[in-house]
């Protein structure tokens, strides 16, 4: 039985949330601040975090970062009233994978538990079993995808989780033009225009801690059309 954690503080959210998902065959823990969450995480152990935005004492987004300082794998999903395109991707940043605007159908959320709980199991099976597919190459950049690792030239890279998955996005399509809707879908998981640029300044992040000290430039804006990652 996959376990699942509910940190809400709105009284009808979680009965509505708890019964459904209980008669779906998951076990419930529920919590109604972010502090409190984060203490039962120190010493368990959960499949999948419900976690609201909106919280008292601390935010969601607060306990978010927290829970990523500590475990990077288990998937979170944040429920939030905050529905504009700046709110959505402030929560993915993060760390979040996932997100449902309120109010929502059940049978929406039920959707996303299930395809981030099989996504989770995925990349955990992989993990048990590391090979010479986890490592992508361009040039003289190394990705890691088994140490989640980057270096170009023998040096490594320090890059935050969205940049390392942009990257990663752009080594498996490697001398393809990538449209700004295609990455939003592929990095953030959004599959609509945000009406944001967010796309574009995560690819200025990432230019500049691959590209900006060397001189073979690898990131490439194709005018009208989106990004390519190849060599000149």
């Amino acid at each position: 039985m996959k376990k699942i954690l509910l940190i809400e503080d709105e009284a009808h959210v979680v009965s509505f949330i708890k019964k459904g998902l209980s008669e779906e065959g998951f076990e419930v823990s529920v919590i109604f601040d972010g502090k409190t969450g984060l203490q039962l995480l120190e010493h368990n152990t959960f499949d999948l975090i419900i976690l609201d935005i909106m919280l008292p004492g601390m935010n969601g987004l607060e306990v978010c970062k927290k829970i990523r300082e500590n475990d990077s794998s288990v998937p979170i999903l944040f429920l939030t009233a905050l529905g504009t395109a700046e709110n959505i991707v402030l929560g993915l940043e993060t760390g979040a994978d996932d997100y449902l605007v309120k109010p929502f159908k059940f049978i929406e959320l039920v959707a996303r538990i299930k395809t981030l709980l099989r996504r989770s199991e995925n990349n955990n099976s992989l993990a048990e079993d590391p090979q010479e597919d986890y490592i992508f190459k361009i040039a003289d950049v190394v990705l890691n995808d088994y140490s989640k690792t980057v270096a170009r030239g023998g040096r490594e890279i320090s890059l935050t989780t969205t940049e390392y998955r942009l990257l990663h996005y752009f080594m498996q399509k490697k001398n393809k033009v990538l449209s700004r809707s295609d990455i939003l879908e592929e990095v953030w998981g959004v599959d609509f225009d945000l009406g944001t640029n967010v796309v574009d300044v995560y690819v200025n992040y990432l230019r500049k801690k691959i590209d900006n000290s060397h001189q073979n430039k690898l990131l490439h804006t194709v005018i009208g059309m989106g990004y390519v990652l190849k060599e000149n």
